[in-house]
């Protein structure tokens, strides 16, 4: 993997805002590396079509460039590092979505991210059973040497990652065998600097510590904005195989990652659910609508 120097430009690009990722991919076809875009001219800059005054004024904003030295300082300080869709570690189902996310913060075993891959992803308020279902997918297809995907939010994310690193256990955050670990990525909305929630600090390190890999294609300093997370569920459906939904509600963020998963040409396999519960009321209609049922880990299999 590159040095952070030798990636500088990168994190550079990372942080100009309103520059979006189909935009910076048009950027990186016309002038072939971001060094390139960093050195043009406010004159070459004005004739390139959709990009306004604002995003051009962020481009030549020397506050922004010696930004970058921030970063690597801390990104060296907290094993952070930036892989690109030129570099042999970025995952190559990413490069099949349509708006693939032209770098990617990461902190832990990149080396998995090639690996074959499944999203579980659900609600935030799980039941009982929701939980059970997760963790139960979980840890018998990380078995299989599947990595598990998802988003480290509250609910169903979390116990995805759970189940992967620590099986089915109850103990957990106590359980620390190695045995029992398989390989999970979570995919968040907001800088590596911090975690969200908050709650999930011990486990977003477990993540790392067991040998997967917490990523984000936004910048050191970005907030967990609304608006970052239905982007983000492009990420984490654009990884994998195919997406296993766990409980959602009638109108549910979990859907948004369907219709990612469905655009890419991803499967997508529903856990039934209890027909008088509100938390099921998604899922069962994605079954009806044609999505694959499953009850075992051999389903999917």
């Amino acid at each position: 993997m590159k040095s952070l120097e030798e990636n500088k430009y990168w994190i550079w690009l990372s942080l100009i805002p309103c520059l979006g990722s189909k935009k910076k991919q048009e950027l990186l076809k016309i002038h072939k590396s971001p060094e390139a875009i960093y050195n043009l001219k406010e004159k070459e800059l004005l004739k390139i079509k959709g990009i306004g005054k604002k995003t051009i004024e962020a481009m030549l904003d020397s506050n922004i460039r010696k930004y970058v030295t921030k970063h690597i300082a801390y990104m060296q300080r907290n094993k952070i590092n930036i892989i690109s869709i030129y570099d042999k570690e970025y995952p190559r189902l990413l490069k099949e979505i349509y708006d693939l996310p032209i770098s990617l913060y990461v902190k832990g075993n990149v080396s998995i991210l090639n690996r074959k891959s499944i999203s579980i992803v659900g609600c935030r308020e799980a039941s009982a059973y929701g939980i059970k279902a997760t963790k139960y997918f979980a840890y018998h297809l990380t078995k299989q040497g599947i990595n598990i995907v998802s988003g480290l939010a509250k609910g169903v994310d979390s116990y995805a990652h759970i189940g992967s690193i620590c099986g089915q256990s109850d103990s957990y955050p106590h359980v620390d065998n190695d045995n029992t670990c398989g390989k999970t990525i979570a995919v968040v909305g907001n800088g590596l600097d911090m975690v969200y929630p908050k709650e999930n600090d011990f486990l977003a390190k477990q993540i790392v510590k067991k040998g997967g890999v917490i990523l984000s294609e936004y910048p050191l300093g970005t907030k967990p904005e609304k608006m970052n997370f239905p982007a983000r569920n492009r990420i984490i459906s654009g990884l994998s195989k195919g997406v296993i939904v766990i409980e959602a509600k009638e109108k549910s963020g979990t859907l948004i990652t369907v219709d990612f998963a469905l655009e890419q040409g991803r499967d997508v396999f529903v856990v039934p659910g209890n027909i008088n519960s509100i938390h099921s009321v998604g899922t069962n209609r994605l079954i009806q609508e044609g999505a694959k049922l499953v009850t075992n880990y051999s389903d999917i299999i």
